[in-house]
């Protein structure tokens, strides 16, 4: 799941090397939280949030195939 989301987030920035994420892991839930460069994370969040929301479903069905639940945060450096 982290290699998917890390995939996603370097094809939207500009510059893909300041990508960075944090995984938490819980009984059923792995929570990402996704950095990305200064003044990118309009990118990542999209015109009314819907590249993100978009990410979040794709993250989700990847997670309930292995049986688990995915949470996404976006922050920016």
């Amino acid at each position: 799941m982290r290699e998917f989301l890390e995939f996603i987030a370097r094809s939207l920035v500009d510059h893909p090397e300041l990508v960075m994420i944090d995984q938490v892991e819980e009984e059923t839930t792995v929570k990402f939280t996704l950095h990305v460069g200064p003044g990118e994370v309009g990118r990542v969040i999209g015109k009314s949030g819907r590249t993100a929301q978009a990410i979040r479903v794709l993250l989700a069905a990847v997670a309930a195939r292995r049986g688990r639940r995915a949470m996404l945060e976006i922050a920016g450096s």
